[in-house]
């Protein structure tokens, strides 16, 4: 019988697209978890186990983790409701990974690995950040997280479990399905914009930068962490990003040429102006050299991850022009 991968949030943005990896990996027999409120996505995830589980239930987090060698703990609330809503956001970000750790400690699992974000390291992120940063929160959903994150160092540093903490950059491509809701982030926003109103619409003037992954990275990372021998996993705490980091204008604009390229029109770009100190210059490099040093090394290309977004986007959202 093939070890068992527990994926909590298995059915989310990353969630989706990890199990559908891991499943075609094939090294592994994998369990879902989501939430009671949600609907089956065993149309989507077929070939997997999926049970339900509420991070705040006891009962439902002990038969999630019976019979697991590693759990990747993905299962949170997103940034939007963790701003309307921060102490839930602790209950269920925090205590609820807690309860988590300690069930898995319980059940004897061996290797727990964290999906955290780079947005501990404070907002807006710039400068040179590696893992000996100092974080700095300021968003509960960050805030959050990292409360999470000592539970985890805290199950490593009892030699309870292997725990792993990965702190990820902006993840790129696309869900695997299309009740995934997870529009709002900037470059599944742009490209669903693309499809459905033939433009891109920014927010701000787009000269913030950010750090992007694509998430055929994000899966590879994955499974290296699975199955990265002990010895390598030192404090535990490993960046992952993308190495390159853009201006969303400039992403915007990437967007745009993918779109000449695949659907013959090049969309016009509209943003507001410019304000008084955003043409500022900022430099922002999130290194991933840790977990290079671990024998990791990126094969994902934006291009790629853009385009997979735009044909889904057509697929679901367009109105059959393009």
């Amino acid at each position: 019988m093939s070890p068992k991968v527990l994926i909590t949030g298995g059915a989310g943005y990353l969630g989706g697209r990890i199990a559908a990896d891991l499943t075609a990996w094939n090294r592994f027999s994998i369990r879902l978890t989501i939430r009671e409120s949600e609907d089956d996505h065993s149309l989507y995830v077929p070939e997997n186990e999926i049970v339900a589980m509420d991070l705040l239930n006891d009962e439902q987090i002990r038969a999630a983790c019976k019979g697991v060698y590693c759990i990747i703990h993905l299962a949170a609330m997103n940034e939007i409701d963790c701003a309307k809503d921060p102490e839930r956001a602790l209950a269920v970000n925090g205590l609820g990974t807690l309860k988590l750790i300690r069930m898995a400690e319980t059940e004897g699992v061996e290797r727990f690995v964290y999906i955290s974000t780079a947005h501990v390291y404070g907002a807006p992120l710039q400068g040179i950040i590696t893992e000996a940063t100092l974080p700095r929160p300021v968003h509960p959903y960050a805030i959050t997280h990292r409360v999470a994150e000592d539970f985890v160092f805290s199950a490593l540093s009892r030699c309870s479990m292997q725990g792993i903490v990965i702190r990820l950059s902006n993840a790129l491509g696309s869900p695997v399905h299309p009740s995934v809701n997870r529009w709002s982030l900037v470059a599944n926003d742009l490209c669903r914009q693309v499809v459905t109103t033939g433009k891109i619409q920014l927010h701000s003037a787009g000269v913030q930068k950010r750090d992007f992954v694509p998430i055929a990275d994000v899966c590879a990372a994955i499974r290296h962490f699975i199955e990265l021998p002990e010895a390598k996993l030192g404090s535990g705490l490993f960046n992952l990003g993308g190495e390159k980091s853009l201006r969303i204008i400039d992403l915007a604009k990437i967007i745009a040429e993918r779109t000449l390229e695949i659907f013959g029109f090049e969309p016009p770009i509209i943003s507001p102006s410019v304000e008084s100190g955003e043409e500022m210059e900022t430099t922002l490099i999130y290194s991933i050299d840790k977990l290079k040093s671990t024998g990791f090394r990126l094969k994902g290309n934006i291009k790629d991850a853009i385009d997979e977004t735009l044909l889904f986007c057509a697929k679901y959202f367009g109105d059959g022009k393009i």
